[in-house]
């Protein structure tokens, strides 16, 4: 399904847009699925079950619906990449150094949190039907008391403000874009630019497994979506398998 770049939902306020997004494919009349913009989230979702805080009217909060009978489900993280890529896309018009793709899909801004995307799929049987792509990302935003870790935000790294729906809508033609690029079978070229803005790449890194954290050098992504590292050993990580702890 195709969206022109204005073609958006907007919203004062919904508890996730990823929720609302959902809940318009589930109604069945495709020619109102659209992808969705919000000023306000009151639950907005992050990865591992965490809540995605906004300032109201300052960042993008942003769901599009993509239907995805042409990808098997088997090979999701191609989305994933692209998504984050045009994502990485987005933001490189204002920075033009230091802007990175944290695995698998956070957008880092030196060693900060710039934003980050959650994708949720519709599955039956063995047929990917839909995906809701979920992006928050910082833009005007100062402030970030909520946040656990260092977070930026595009304001904060230009000195600008910016018109956030109409980064919004820019974004959705991005990622639209990014997504023709694997339909069209170019997932090799994606993979390679995701691998060259990868996080700490060829650096030393911890990161802790269950109980234990250890020390190893991030080699890059693999296909599959795998983080690759080496110390004694190469190994390979699933998404939420590992949890990044610092570069050493």
């Amino acid at each position: 399904m195709s969206f022109s770049a204005g073609n958006i939902v907007l919203l004062d306020s919904v508890d996730s847009t990823n929720n609302y997004a959902m809940a318009m494919i589930q109604k069945g009349d495709r020619s109102r699925i659209k992808p969705v913009f919000a000023l306000e989230q009151t639950r907005g979702k992050g990865r591992r079950g965490k809540h995605w805080k906004s300032n109201k009217g300052a960042n993008i909060m942003l769901s599009i619906p993509v239907q995805m009978q042409w990808l098997a489900i088997s090979t999701q993280f191609q989305l994933s990449a692209a998504v984050a890529l045009a994502c990485h896309d987005l933001f490189a018009k204002y920075i033009l150094a230091n802007l990175f793709i944290k695995w698998p899909n956070d957008l880092f801004i030196n060693d900060s949190k710039a934003g980050g995307i959650l994708i949720e799929n519709i599955i039956k049987g063995t047929l990917w039907q839909w995906t809701i792509v979920g992006i928050g990302l910082n833009i005007n935003q100062e402030e970030f008391e909520e946040f656990n870790l260092k977070a930026t935000s595009l304001k904060l790294e230009t000195g600008k403000n910016f018109d956030v729906l109409n980064l919004a809508e820019e974004l959705v033609s991005l990622v639209l874009k990014r997504i023709e690029d694997i339909k069209s079978g170019n997932f090799e070229t994606v993979l390679e630019e995701y691998n060259q803005y990868l996080f700490a790449r060829n650096k030393t890194v911890r990161l802790k497994k269950e109980s234990i954290v250890f020390q190893t050098n991030i080699l890059g992504v693999s296909p599959s979506g795998q983080l690759i590292t080496k110390d004694a050993f190469e190994r390979r990580f699933d998404f939420d398998e590992v949890e990044f702890k610092g570069i050493v």
